[in-house]
């Protein structure tokens, strides 16, 4: 297989990860490399033997782009890559609003160009062992805390909830939530005004129920999830990226010469379907759908679910 030839625009933190999983790839080549600051993009341009431009212009010799820069520039860009008829994977969230949101897909559906959203959990090796495990999800708990970081400008529905509303949606099939209820929190000095520091949402499903909790306001990381089912329950850490099931059993111990006890916890680690960094697992993704390998059509309405949710609970928490 030829390598496929990408452009990378943005190189802050995000691009720059971007970049390295791209040099890693035998299957990718960074060419380009789009960043109005040319001092901030030279790194990675002479890392990578690419190409810097400030703007997009022509995407000549390019077989796909990554939209890496601030989220509110994701809406400009992408309608210009999409225009120029190129795939294009745009880190999360896809815009800044449900409008651009849909602007932004229904252009990519017109046009007949692949769009790929960077929710990059979707990808964790946790997360795909625990999808190969599922039967029939029943209640999701979710929390996705961290320490404050005065760089990130949005609150945190659109920087963090949406990860976790995106993971719920998958866990239950990919089913629309039918109702959604939330509540945020308002705390940091430093925060942007209307910036939300924390969010708890509730999504109710046909047949099942979510709670999701996003802060930024708290005082260690935390990126957990347990899946509850009738007869089993299964735990993520998403930071240590591993898997364990717990089922109860009923158990009538013995009545006489020892202690009775009447119940115990069967406990299982499963082995991970995959030890790939998800944004290595996620570019393979990009390149397949590069390729034609992937539903274009189903990849992209798998955006929306979770845009809708969150733009939701900032209607309600606004």
């Amino acid at each position: 297989m030829s390598t496929r030839k990408l452009a990378l625009i943005g190189t802050g933190m995000m691009g720059k990860l971007h970049a390295r999983v791209i040099g890693q790839s035998m299957q990718a080549e960074l060419v380009r490399v789009v960043d109005p600051n040319e001092e901030a993009a030279r790194p990675v341009v002479e890392q990578h033997g690419a190409e810097w431009t400030p703007e997009i212009g022509s995407l000549t010799g390019v077989d796909g782009v990554i939209v890496a820069s601030a989220t509110e520039t994701h809406h400009k860009l992408a309608l210009e890559v999409i225009d120029l008829g190129k795939p294009v994977l745009v880190e999360k969230p896809l815009c800044g609003s449900l409008a651009e949101t849909k602007e932004v897909l229904a252009t990519a559906e017109r046009q007949g160009v692949p769009l790929m959203c960077g929710l990059l959990e979707r990808y964790n090796p946790a997360v795909l062992t625990a999808k190969a495990l599922l039967e029939e999800p029943i209640h999701v708990i979710a929390q996705r805390h961290s320490p404050y970081a005065p760089r990130i400008k949005t609150g945190v529905a659109w920087d963090l909830l949406v990860h976790d509303v995106d993971l719920a949606i998958q866990m239950f099939g990919g089913a629309t939530p039918v109702h959604t209820i939330a509540e945020a929190g308002y705390f940091h000095p430093g925060s942007v005004e209307g910036a939300e520091d924390t969010v708890d949402a509730v999504l109710k499903f046909e047949r099942g129920l979510a709670t999701v909790s996003a802060s930024r306001v708290g005082q260690r990381k935390v990126r957990s999830m347990v899946i509850s089912e009738l007869e089993r329950l299964i735990e993520l850490d998403l930071l240590r990226r591993d898997v364990t099931i717990y089922k109860h059993i009923s158990h009538e111990g013995p009545t006489t010469g020892a202690p009775a006890y009447k119940q115990q916890t069967v406990i299982e680690i499963p082995q991970l379907t995959t030890i790939a960094e998800p944004l290595a697992t996620q570019l393979d993704r990009f390149l397949e759908l590069i390729d034609g390998k992937i539903d274009i059509d189903g990849e992209r309405k798998s955006i929306l679910p979770s845009h809708e949710v969150v733009a939701d609970v900032l209607e309600q928490t606004h």
